[in-house]
């Protein structure tokens, strides 16, 4: 969908045929098969042609002959099969970042207290959100296909919490529960889940923002955006990662009529007379 989006609009804006280079999105799947035919070819990996590939429908590498173990030839015989480091060994001191002089990023491992964590929590956020990489969607593509949409509650993205969590709060899986701390708030959609410790809940991240009222700033997402509850703060001077699983939250039933989703339709398209 996100390709025949760009293609119509390139192809508006006169340069459709430098973008696709002449081909279809079948041509594009067959080049890039057969690009990656190419390369397992050199690491002796041999794949069936693209023709028998799709006859078959799928494709599965041979297990590896002997384990694969990390720095093998290294730990093996160190002098002879040096590290791409300054004294060739494994390294828990880096000068180069030391000299940096950052800090929050000190030239060797060191523990730091993170600015949210359960260890001190405030009371008002009790709980400690996981926002990891959904199974059903790639980051937020393909959020509006149906993987993705099978997978709501509620029509929302699914919140897990702690059955111990989920009685102090009387709540029940399929509930529409607004999570919130001192940044935003977002709608979610409650799964009882006993494999998360209490005190967590998870909640992937790619769900389509949905604001309420776009307007307003920190507006209610409707849809279950966890970008909305988390700090937009690196993780140092030097990594600039993100911190988004440091983040505390609050979990309540959202006790009103739950506002419709509207992330997946898509905006009105103006266009002006030729």
């Amino acid at each position: 969908m996100i390709m025949i989006f760009l293609q119509v609009l390139l192809a508006e804006m006169g340069v459709g045929d430098a973008f696709t280079e002449g081909r279809s999105q079948l041509d594009w799947q067959r080049w890039i098969y057969e690009q990656t035919q190419d390369r397992a070819g050199t690491a002796g990996i041999i794949m069936p042609d693209y023709a028998t590939f799709l006859q078959e429908g799928w494709f599965k590498l041979d297990d590896p002959v002997k384990p694969i173990v990390m720095l093998e030839e290294f730990r093996a015989d160190p002098v002879a099969n040096r590290l791409d480091t300054p004294s060739g060994r494994i390294e828990i001191f880096s000068k180069a970042v030391a000299d940096f002089g950052y800090d929050d990023c000190p030239g060797h491992p060191v523990w730091q207290e993170p600015y949210e964590w359960l260890g001190r929590a405030d009371p008002r956020w009790p709980l400690h959100l996981i926002s990891n990489q959904p199974k059903d969607k790639l980051h937020s593509q393909f959020d509006h296909g149906q993987v993705s949409r099978a997978k709501k509650v509620n029509f929302r993205e699914p919140i897990h919490i702690n059955p111990n969590d989920a009685t102090e709060r009387d709540l029940k899986s399929g509930d529409v529960v607004q999570v919130h701390n001192a940044r935003g708030a977002c709608l979610a959609g409650v799964v009882i889940d006993s494999a998360l410790r209490q005190g967590v809940v998870q909640m992937s991240t790619g769900s389509w923002y949905d604001p309420e009222d776009p307007s307003k700033p920190n507006s209610l997402c409707k849809h279950g955006n966890p970008n909305v509850l988390t700090r937009d703060k690196g993780t140092s001077k030097l990594g600039q990662g993100p911190t988004a699983h440091t983040c505390m939250v609050n979990v309540e039933l959202y006790r009103e009529v739950p506002p419709r989703v509207t992330a997946h339709e898509p905006p009105e398209i103006l266009r002006t007379q030729k």
